[in-house]
């Protein structure tokens, strides 16, 4: 990491979400409380599913990943950002912000791919139901897991590899409130060139690919709903669907949001807040979206309720 006058940087300072110090303690309480829901609702979700036969489906196998991922996500962001919240100065060394970057990166870049599964799942379901046991085969859906997982590993890696080459030399503190790729890149006195085309790639295949395969899904989708005669079956087919749909919107909205805005000092204060939709609500919001909005689910949450207290 030294090079020439380059100076190497063993810490950093997280400027954290707010400098207001009344709001600090309010909102220690108020994350504790999102990411105790996170924790219960994911690993609950996870149980459930693993407990209930008749959600051991492909759809179920996705969404237990899912809540893995969201689990994951959650635990690598909070814990540190519930500590900033009652220190005095919000301290994170260079080898933990260089871990926390490689898993958030792990597990934003998985979600991405898991909610395109997810959405080729549900096409699959309603466009070829006579073929859906052959094409979601448990090797097809096993496959595809570890797809998504090795998009994740390799586009954290990638993104890592290129952070750990940059020298900080300017100010040490990241306006932000855990270790992200622009924020840091910010503080580079080195040419970040090779940073930004990798990140203009992998974001390219990381988010547009997803994206294009969740369109191109719900377009099959609609028109194959379209297609059926009656408003019972339509409204049955599109029940299927709404909980994914009601997932991708808030992650991909929320991300959007950061992500694809002007890069100045007033935006990254506002990408603050819209990242945690994704590094914190999401995580929350999408057990709780297909538990309220998910008859399956709430038929094997009754039984279990039923089995336990009996």
């Amino acid at each position: 990491m030294i090079a020439g006058n380059y100076s190497m940087v063993t810490e950093f300072i997280l400027a954290g979400l707010t400098s207001t110090p009344e709001l600090q303690l309010p909102l220690f309480f108020l994350f504790l409380g999102i990411y105790a829901v996170t924790m219960v609702g994911n690993l609950g979700m996870i149980t459930l599913i693993l407990l209930s036969s008749h959600l051991h489906t492909p759809m179920y196998f996705f969404l237990s990943s899912l809540s893995f991922i969201d689990l994951c996500h959650s635990t690598v962001i909070t814990p540190k950002m519930l500590v900033n919240f009652v220190t005095v100065k919000n301290i994170i060394s260079y080898p933990e912000c260089m871990t926390q970057l490689y898993f958030f990166l792990v597990f934003v870049i998985s979600e991405c791919h898991m909610l395109a599964a997810m959405a080729y799942d549900r096409y699959v379901a309603i466009c070829n139901p006579l073929l859906y046991n052959a094409m979601m085969s448990y090797q097809v859906c096993t496959w595809m897991i570890f797809g998504v997982y090795s998009m994740g590993f390799i586009g954290a890696t990638a993104h890592t590899v290129c952070m750990l080459r940059v020298h900080f030399c300017k100010v040490d503190v990241i306006n932000h409130y855990f270790c992200d790729l622009f924020p840091l890149l910010e503080l580079s006195c080195s040419p970040t060139f090779i940073n930004e085309v990798v990140v203009l790639c992998f974001s390219a295949f990381n988010i547009l690919f997803p994206t294009l395969s969740i369109l191109s899904s719900y377009i099959f989708i609609i028109a194959s709903i379209l297609r059926i005669k009656s408003t019972e079956g339509r409204s049955k087919a599109f029940s299927t669907c709404s909980s994914h749909i009601s997932a991708v919107a808030v992650f991909f909205g929320s991300a959007a949001f950061m992500y694809l805005q002007p890069s100045s000092v007033s935006s990254m204060d506002q990408g603050k807040v819209s990242s945690v939709f994704y590094t914190i609500v999401v995580p929350m919001l999408n057990p709780l979206i297909y538990s309220l909005r998910n008859k399956d689910v709430k038929v094997a949450l009754t039984k279990f309720y039923e089995k336990s207290f009996s």
